[in-house]
């Protein structure tokens, strides 16, 4: 069994949900990237995203494109992202990690090399925020030959046909955006979330988790009970993008709200 399958299951059983949480690699740095992945754990966090710098990356708000041209202007690589999780695993070998990001920076080390040496250094699943599931197929069979999942995103205005064939397409869980825009964007109305989650859910039987626009505690409870996770990204990585001696008990704090509110 998967990580991911893992720790979904183990929630279920409990009657709880899954934080997820995002950061980007290499921000501050390439060694506190993994000291933060630490903290992140043993605040609560069930499951990893972290979040690989591209150029344009068109779907996140300010606060997550200065983080990646933070990480950009660090020299932080895919071979960078990869040393943080081997890193990483030397003492958490159960948290799930997963790399999200836009394909030009996988595609450029080689679909199949990539692959080869994310499942090496124990990767869990892939989500690429660019690629249509139509465009994929060479990387979904060189990624779930190798046992990492590949991760979809479903947005608000996704119609049920195309639904039913991403989630075909699909493996290890589904990312329900949860608003119209950019991450980090202002609101989302938490009775529209509900009921495009509870038809999503007669497409598949994947665990789904519900992300953008989540920055505190009050909006994690509006919505805890809807899906089987929530992903929280900007208020995180503002957070780890801010004063470097403020960090860890800033995040921290944030972290003890998130999860107090699940």
């Amino acid at each position: 069994m998967s990580r991911i399958k893992r720790t979904f299951s183990s929630l279920q059983e409990q009657g709880k949900q899954a934080l997820i949480a995002y950061l980007v690699a290499g921000v501050p740095n390439v060694e506190s990237t993994v000291s933060l992945m630490h903290l992140m754990i043993d605040k609560g966090v069930d499951i990893l995203e972290l979040g690989v710098a591209f150029s344009d990356p068109m779907s996140e708000g300010p606060l997550i494109q200065k983080a990646h041209e933070k990480a950009l202007t660090n020299n932080v690589t895919i071979k960078e992202v990869l040393y943080i999780v081997k890193k990483f695993r030397k003492k958490d070998n159960h948290t799930p990690v997963v790399l999200m990001g836009y394909t030009n920076p996988f595609e450029a080390m080689g679909v199949d090399k990539f692959c080869s040496r994310a499942a090496a250094v124990g990767i869990d699943g892939l989500l690429l925020v660019d690629m249509p599931f139509e465009e994929s197929s060479e990387f979904y069979k060189a990624a779930t030959s190798r046992n990492i999942d590949i991760i979809r995103l479903v947005a608000p205005t996704t119609n049920k046909a195309r639904v039913k064939e991403i989630c075909l397409n699909a493996t290890g869980y589904i990312y329900y955006i949860s608003l119209k825009g950019i991450t980090g964007a202002a609101s989302f109305n938490p009775r529209d979330v509900k009921e495009k989650v509870k038809t999503l859910k007669r497409s598949t039987n994947l665990p789904i988790a519900i992300g953008f626009g989540i920055k505190n505690g009050a909006m994690v409870r509006k919505i805890r009970n809807v899906a089987d996770g929530v992903v929280v990204g900007s208020a995180l990585v503002e957070i780890i993008s801010g004063k470097k001696n403020r960090i860890k008990r800033d995040l921290s704090n944030k972290l003890n709200e998130l999860v107090s509110a699940l």
